[in-house]
């Protein structure tokens, strides 16, 4: 498992023709070990499913080969004591190599339920090519684990995506008399000084604090000598599960209205919050493994981005789709690192939900 892992760090996965290249390395993979395995397309990009059981049950194990970019010398793995260095060793090629290796290790004879292998190459980018695309193709199942780097912890929530673009339209005049005009940019300004007072702004639940709000994107002004007309923001907010989005578009066009600016808006809120119950079924028999595997108590909590669980989520009402990998650190950064005593710990903990009675 920990060579499959290392073969896989050294695919430069992080352009499409990279991860399709590491996506036929899993499937073949597969296909020496006795598996049985479907390869799709899709606008370029390539998926494969496995599926092994059966029962009303299904599980599915879902796990990424793309890579965002890296230098050259991190597609070269490198172990050092409990830790494997490379490009996607955390995110998420240890969690690939886990679902791969258990996969493999399953007998199918002792399955109550079915368990699908679910590998895929843009989730980097946004995942609507390959996870979302299986899931419109009916491939989806009761209980969704996306392998993502958690530290062994069980991720049941996660934040809603809401992108937010602004045009706020001023009044130019010329530089040298301002006040003859109105400030685009010093309008989003005023905005933005009070956008953290909102009411949305306030809420919080037990896994989060509050939303996150992100000033993205802002682009106004063309010369020093005259005073901007207009001025485009964008912002990225993550909205907390029970949160309308709908209601923080209200109270941002109301805030607008108050402070007496001109101001058009456009928003995308197509990734909603997702939340699981600690009394799922799945996350109690989940939590059992855990404990049996690692001798300690899981850890639930609330992940503060998106994965490829908000396509799974969708079929399933929210409930069931979450966040379960290996312990690693510094991923997208220069350092990233897997832990290799987790990645073993993880597949066990794979096979023992998936074998369970429960």
């Amino acid at each position: 498992m920990i060579d499959l892992l290392k073969n896989l760090i050294q695919i430069k996965s992080d352009t499409k023709t990279g991860a399709n290249e590491a996506l036929i390395y899993c499937a073949d993979w597969l296909k020496e070990r006795g598996q049985l395995v479907t390869l799709h397309e899709h606008n370029g990009f390539l998926m494969l499913t496995a599926s092994k059981g059966g029962g009303s049950d299904t599980i599915i194990w879902n796990g990424h080969v793309d890579v965002v970019p890296g230098h050259e010398e991190q597609f070269v793995p490198i172990e050092k004591m409990d830790r494997l260095y490379g490009r996607g060793s955390a995110d998420m090629k240890a969690g690939v190599a886990a679902m791969m290796q258990a996969f493999v290790e399953l007998d199918a004879s002792l399955l109550q339920r079915t368990v699908q292998l679910h590998l895929v190459t843009d989730e980097e980018i946004g995942g609507e090519n390959t996870s979302k695309w299986l899931v419109e193709q009916g491939y989806s199942g009761d209980f969704v684990i996306c392998g993502e780097p958690t530290g062994l912890k069980v991720g049941v929530q996660s934040k809603g995506v809401l992108h937010m673009d602004l045009v706020f339209k001023g009044k130019p005049a010329h530089g040298s008399r301002p006040w003859e005009g109105i400030n685009a940019i010093e309008c989003a300004m005023k905005f933005h000084e009070q956008l953290s007072e909102l009411p949305f702004q306030k809420q919080s639940t037990d896994f989060y604090e509050h939303p996150s709000v992100n000033l993205a994107i802002m682009n106004a002004g063309k010369r020093y000598n005259v005073v901007p007309e207009v001025c485009h923001v964008s912002y990225d907010i993550r909205f907390l599960p029970g949160q309308d989005p709908d209601e923080i578009i209200h109270q941002m066009a109301e805030l607008a209205k108050t402070l007496g600016l001109k101001m058009d808006y456009q928003a995308d809120n197509s990734t909603p919050a997702l939340k699981t119950s600690a009394e799922h079924s799945s996350i109690l028999s989940l939590q059992k493994a855990i404990r049996q595997v690692t001798k300690t108590e899981p850890v639930l909590f609330g992940q503060h981005g998106a994965a490829d669980t908000r396509y799974y989520a969708i079929p399933i009402n929210g409930e069931g789709a979450i966040e379960f990998g290996p312990s690693g650190g510094d991923w997208h950064g220069n350092a990233e690192y897997v832990e290799l005593s987790s990645v073993q710990a993880y597949k066990e903990i794979l096979l023992l939900q998936a074998l369970s009675k429960e």
